[in-house]
């Protein structure tokens, strides 16, 4: 399968619907085998790796400017922090990315990003203190019925990084400029679009978290591979449904991934 890293980098045709600022951001990754992800990726999806390798991560950041691309933000409803584990994925020659949990501190947040966007948000308390460049950030879940999952973590971040070459593992993990979502064996893909990730270094100096494992994931090993960035703005396009195969032969068990590197 041919994968078109490029041109689903330019923007989408018509207006977004939402517009969004991103920063405060750290991206943590891991390797992980692909068979451990694999029966948590709906079976249309095939994983995608870089060299061989299939990565997760943990990213804790804060959005604000959140609201409809026609309208102003609204008082009290655009400003909120989240917590999401994800891993890569791709569809048709498509890449982007599959998120298996988003903890989120806003109740219409998680609300509208569950009914109308088929993504796994659950509600939790987060919190971000920051003195200077360095940032401590924590999260609690506290969905009802949903799995315990927490998150501790301080960084400081460093100079700047150059821009990260298209075929470089820094621009696999980070350029991603679709979402995959899947509801009732219906497979959804959602397009953003923003500049590159102005990437800069970071250095984590405390760490625990549980939200891999409430995943069924095994704890990492090694230290993760770290991209800190202050600030990005995002347009977001609406969820679209991405037409497969028969329903049955599409979401049928399949252990499909694809390299990169």
């Amino acid at each position: 399968m041919n994968i078109d890293r490029l041109s689903i980098r330019e923007r989408p045709r018509g207006l977004p619907l939402m517009r969004q600022w991103w920063g405060k951001l750290l991206f943590m990754h891991w390797p992980c085998p692909a068979e451990l992800l694999r029966p948590l990726i709906p079976p249309p999806l095939s994983i995608d790796t870089f060299e061989g390798r299939a990565w997760v991560g943990i990213v804790p950041f804060t959005m604000w400017g959140v609201r409809p691309s026609v309208l102003p933000p609204f008082p009290g409803l655009s400003t909120f922090r989240e917590l999401n584990v994800r891993t890569y994925v791709h569809y048709d020659g498509v890449p982007g990315v599959w998120f298996m949990s988003m903890d989120a501190n806003s109740a219409p947040a998680v609300w509208g990003a569950r009914q109308f966007f088929h993504l796994p948000y659950f509600k939790a308390r987060l919190s971000l203190i920051q003195r200077g460049q360095t940032i401590t950030y924590g999260s609690r879940r506290t969905h009802s019925g949903a799995p315990h999952a927490s998150f501790d973590a301080e960084w400081t971040f460093g100079e700047p990084l150059a821009p990260s070459e298209p075929d470089s593992l820094a621009s696999f993990l980070t350029e991603r400029y679709c979402l995959y979502s899947a509801s009732r064996e219906r497979l959804y893909r959602c397009r953003v679009h923003h500049r590159p990730w102005p990437l800069r270094r970071a250095e984590v100096s405390s760490y625990d978290s549980t939200m891999l494992e409430a995943l069924g994931l095994p704890t990492p090993e090694g230290e993760p591979l770290l991209h800190y960035a202050e600030a990005l703005k995002t347009d977001i396009w609406p969820l679209e449904r991405v037409r497969v195969g028969g329903r049955e032969r599409a979401f049928e068990r399949v252990n499909a991934t694809e390299t990169f590197g």
